[in-house]
């Protein structure tokens, strides 16, 4: 009897050592590679698509990991430059040997990220790019998340043709992403029956900002639109400030929907209309939004931007399709994505046959009272619109 438990204990332990390396084998590490922009112009709203990313590693690993194996991130930080992103990305898939890609902040470099992960035949869910131009190009395998850049004014310009107003203005930075929201205000100002009393782009910030804003000033304009990265935003609002000029409505991109937008302009918040693809708000019913907000919020200390649930939506999307396709195998990743017509904590996720997100649209935003408040579609308002605010 001895000797067969002697004969048990050592088998046990021969088990144990065939095992040992075969559960090592099986918990190699998913490696995910990105680009995030430590420094530069995109630094504000990189930080937002960072966190997000990070967050959804943190709980898939908690849950076991993705098919059974361990999330590893892998981040380089490409300093807000075009030059860097291709250099890393190509090192992610050639020297790295990531298994995935998620995309970079902004239409500039995800244009450029999504060159090198099509070359290599990598799917990539540009979570944080609205430019048209990157889906105009016949690439396979870059999905887009958010509403395109040509719809992001659409509720600005529906509610000035509603209370009866008649023009707006459009300054734009002469860059992909800003460039496709000009037109889409021109197209859609003609079909609201608004008339564009001034246009005018712009490429050097510094130089330029002060010269289109006195043209600006001479104008009859209602509604104004700004189309810029927030470092060019901040700019105009400040010169904006100096000037003491404040058109009947205002709008901007990007730098408003951060939270803490009210803290770097103050009271001239107040009225601003920003587009937004999301909001932190809990009235907004989506799956796992409530849950989102609480986790990010615990991870981070700050409120989610839509740039971090962005970033999140698309990780759920890849995880999604990964489960369905139970391998790490792009063309039936692909295949996936492109069939799916799901809910994320954003809200739908539906791509035409370019890639081009089809199922979401934007919404917008304005300043009330120090608080960001939706006010269109009214379906998902928080507030009513208001058209009589003042900075005095």
């Amino acid at each position: 009897m001895k000797n067969f438990h002697n004969w048990i204990l050592l088998l046990s332990i021969t088990i144990l050592f065939i095992m040992i390396p075969v559960c090592q084998a099986g918990e190699k590490p998913i490696l995910i590679g990105a680009t995030v922009s430590l420094e530069g112009k995109y630094v504000e709203t990189s930080a937002m698509i960072q966190n997000g990313y990070k967050l959804w590693v943190e709980q898939i690993n908690k849950q076991g990991g993705l098919l059974g194996r361990p999330v590893k991130l892998i981040l380089y930080n490409d300093k807000s430059q075009k030059s860097l992103v291709a250099s890393f990305y190509e090192k992610m898939i050639v020297e790295d040997r990531v298994d995935l890609t998620l995309s970079p902040y902004g239409t500039p470099l995800t244009t450029v990220a999504s060159e090198v992960t099509e070359k290599h035949g990598y799917v990539m869910l540009a979570c944080a790019a609205a430019g048209e131009q990157i889906w105009e190009r016949g690439y396979k395998n870059i999905f887009g998340v958010y509403a395109l850049a040509d719809r992001y004014f659409i509720g600005f310009q529906d509610l000035l043709a509603r209370k009866g107003f008649e023009s707006i203005g459009i300054i734009f930075e002469n860059t992909a992403f800003n460039i496709s929201i000009a037109n889409g205000v021109r197209g859609w100002a003609e079909r609201f029956d608004l008339k564009v009393t001034y246009d005018n782009g712009f490429d050097d910030a510094n130089k330029e900002l002060s010269i289109i804003l006195k043209q600006a000033m001479e104008k009859n304009i209602d509604g104004l639109i700004f189309s810029g990265y927030p470092p060019e935003c901040y700019k105009f609002i400040d010169l904006m400030k100096k000037a003491d000029y404040h058109p009947k409505f205002l709008a901007f991109t990007i730098a408003p929907i951060h939270p803490d937008f009210y803290k770097k302009v103050g009271t001239f918040a107040e009225g601003i209309f920003a587009p937004s693809q999301w909001e932190p708000d809990e009235r907004i019913s989506f799956p796992g939004t409530k849950q989102f907000v609480v986790d990010f919020k615990a991870s981070t200390g700050m409120m989610p931007s839509y740039h971090a649930a962005s970033a999140y939506s698309a990780c759920q999307i890849l995880e999604k399709a990964i489960i369905q396709a139970q391998a790490i195998d792009h063309e039936k990743i692909r295949d996936y994505i492109s069939s799916f017509d799901t809910i994320t904590i954003m809200g739908r996720f539906k791509v035409d046959h370019t890639g081009r997100q089809v199922g979401h649209n934007p919404i917008l935003v304005q300043w009330q009272n120090g608080k960001k408040e939706i006010v269109y579609p009214s379906k998902m308002s928080t507030s009513p619109p208001q058209f009589n605010f003042s900075t005095e």
